[in-house]
């Protein structure tokens, strides 16, 4: 018997495709795919080559590069077409190594055996490479006071033959979404390609000694002749903040420039154009707690010169990804619009934008061809999983080419559909509507009403972690909704909800649960709701403030928002929206869910894991304590070793069971049957 992809064994043995880089001759492209690991604890990453042409065109079937048991991930090409990657596989060269580090590998043109090229005590972090000169710039963590490779090694030696893991932290951040922030930190090291084919990379040379924390922002980019280097450096301000500038280092020299500040802005993912003139960054106003809320743009700075300019002037679009025209005439954009992310193009010279795609795609990593003629990247949607696609640069409102992907192409169990409602100050509030096959004005679905996290994002893509045709294939139709403070809906879509997250947002999703449930094909009799991050946030201010859900789910999610504020991976954000709780908690007092616990009569289950650092476990447990102490039927799936997302097969197999198993006793009356594994 052969078992659909939308039950969780096969499900969690699709292969997925998670990044593009097209090769400088434009005749290839090479992608990250990862699968489930034969021993199916884990997920491990590939590289594989796709054809540029379909396979009507003659194009050739991707084919698998790499092969380790560690996995491959994060390519780039040199200027002959050589593929570098990293990977923590052992070099068979070098001495064996309990636990190798990430290293940088190299995989020749013509094919062959991948061969390791550079590698650090602290491992190889994010890289990039020169187009012209093959100048290879990377990151590497260093040990303060090390002055080259040796001194780092033994000074990593000596903290483990002490049994030393403490860190002394002088400075925020401490930690970062599920990572331990020092005893090392980012430097950056450049090193020339290699002079033969049996050679390493050039002897690293460190750019930044004492960078400190500075380099714990946005990755390198480089010049195409490879003489500068172009990065963000993180600036520390009032009350242990930062600020994100962009900086200019010679790669020569050594000497810094900053290319990009403003005290009221932040500056990060650089782009070198291909002319090697100017340099594109994403620019952000992190928000001001008296005026507006957060706004991204894209500048475009002379590397000269200095001066910037804003390529999204009177345009509220919000930009994910961006990348130069190789002429360097035009920038094209991926950018949040009406729960679609589509592909513009902007002329630089006289600043027209033009939207290319004319589908419900959400588009990312963009790689323009050398022939200024297309666009390649990835395609994702609610109802298609990401795989490549070859866009016309010229034509507006176009549609996608699909190439043959080594991504797993789907059929759904159900269809998309979108509805609209108006919230009771006016607002257009729309969604996507995964509706299971079944479901019609005979046999109406019981409803889920999911809640996005960020909260400045939008439901424009498919999602992994969340993915709602497995309850489609379960019989349920599952809401989707850009309520206040999502993205893709112009500034007045922040503003109404700035500062007031709770009252606003629950009165947009009430709006829009009522338009589905006023559909024949939705059963309002039978709904439940359930949200991560800000999505668990908003489930937990539902909770309190209505009971007309059977069940809600609430992953990792902010409960009390006094003492969030102070525990969070990096507070100084949080404060620019909500300031301190003692200084000014009248949002707190607003917004906090905890307020409303003894109001909260819905059943509940709380889920959380004890290494995410963006919202910390302390509040899941205070969450669950409080269920508890006002005698809510709860339940509280802890995840020892998971973060802010549930990312071992295991695990993911687990959440999505006792997501199930409770939704089937609250929603459709049955007996409460634990997960086999729990």
């Amino acid at each position: 018997m052969v078992r659909s992809w939308y039950e969780l064994p096969e499900y969690l043995k699709l292969r997925r495709v998670n990044g593009l880089r097209l090769s400088p001759d434009g005749t290839r492209l090479v992608a990250p795919v990862s699968g489930l690991a034969p021993d199916a604890t884990s997920f491990r990453s590939a590289l594989w080559e796709i054809d540029v042409r379909t396979e009507s065109e003659g194009g050739r079937a991707p084919r698998r590069l790499t092969r380790s048991t560690r996995g491959e991930s994060v390519a780039d090409f040199l200027p002959d077409g050589s593929v570098l990657f990293t990977t923590g596989r052992q070099d068979p060269e070098a001495k064996p190594e309990d636990k190798p580090k990430s290293a940088l590998w190299l995989l020749p043109a013509e094919g062959g055996e991948a061969r390791q090229v550079a590698s650090r005590p602290g491992g190889v972090g994010a890289f990039t490479v020169a187009r012209d000169s093959g100048l290879v710039a990377f990151a590497s963590d260093v040990l303060p006071d090390s002055e080259d490779a040796d001194s780092d090694a033994e000074a990593r030696k000596a903290r483990e033959e002490a049994g030393v893991t403490a860190i002394l932290h002088e400075a925020l951040p401490v930690r970062s979404w599920d990572s331990d922030i020092g005893p090392d930190h980012p430097r950056y090291f450049v090193a020339d390609p290699p002079a033969d084919d049996d050679a390493r990379l050039g002897e690293p040379r460190d750019l930044t000694p004492g960078a400190g924390l500075a380099l714990l922002g946005s990755g390198p980019a480089l010049t195409p002749d490879g003489a500068t280097l172009v990065t963000g450096w993180s600036v520390p301000t009032e009350r242990g903040a930062t600020r994100e500038d962009v900086v200019a280092i010679d790669t020569a020299t050594g000497d810094r420039t900053t290319l990009a500040g403003d005290p009221d802005h932040e500056f990060g993912g650089p782009l070198v154009s291909p002319d090697g003139r100017s340099v594109l960054l994403q620019r952000g106003f992190q928000g001001d707690y008296d005026g507006e809320p957060r706004d991204h743009t894209l500048w475009l700075v002379d590397l000269a010169t200095g001066e910037g300019r804003d390529l999204l002037a009177g345009h509220e679009l919000w930009p994910r990804d961006y990348a130069f025209a190789a002429d360097s005439s035009a920038v094209f954009m991926a950018a949040d619009q009406n729960g679609r992310r589509p592909v513009f193009r902007i002329d630089l010279a006289d600043g027209s934008l033009t939207r290319i795609t004319g589908d419900h795609g959400a588009y990312s990593a963009l790689n323009p061809s050398p022939d200024g003629r297309h666009v390649f990247a990835l395609r994702d949607a609610w109802d298609a999983p990401p795989a490549p696609v070859r866009l016309d640069a010229a034509t507006a409102d176009g549609e996608p080419v699909h190439l043959r992907t080594p991504g797993s192409d789907l059929t759904m169990p159900g269809t998309l559909t979108e509805i609209e409602a108006t919230a009771d100050d006016g607002t257009r509030i729309r969604s996507w509507l995964v509706l299971p096959e079944e479901a019609s004005a005979d046999s109406p679905a019981p409803l889920m009403l999911w809640v996005h996290g960020g909260p400045y994002m939008s439901f424009n893509g498919w999602s992994w972690r969340w993915n709602p045709w497995l309850l489609a294939a379960r019989g349920y139709a599952v809401l989707l909704p850009d309520p206040a403070l999502s993205t893709g809906y112009g500034q007045d879509m922040l503003r109404r909800a700035w500062g007031q997250w709770g009252p606003r947002t629950h009165a947009d999703v009430m709006a829009i649960t009522d338009a589905a449930e006023a559909r024949e094909d939705v059963d309002a009799g039978r709904t439940a709701m359930m949200g991560g991050s800000f999505g668990g946030y908003m489930a937990n201010w539902i909770a309190g403030h209505t009971d007309r859900f059977r069940a809600i789910v609430s992953h990792a999610s902010l409960w009390a928002l006094h003492g969030f504020s102070a525990v969070t991976d990096y507070p100084p954000v949080w404060e620019r929206e909500f300031g301190t709780p003692l200084a000014r908690p009248e949002r707190y007092e607003l917004n906090s869910p905890h307020l409303s616990a003894d109001r909260i009569r819905t059943p509940m289950l709380v889920i959380h894991g004890d290494k995410d650092y963006r919202v910390p476990i302390s509040e899941g447990l205070r969450l669950w304590r409080d269920l508890l102490l006002h005698e809510v039927d709860a339940k509280f799936l802890y995840f020892p070793d998971e973060n802010h997302w549930i990312l071992s097969p295991g695990n993911a197999r687990i959440w999505y069971e006792t997501i199930f198993a409770f939704l089937d006793h609250h929603v459709h009356g049955k007996e409460w049957a634990r997960p086999e594994l729990l």
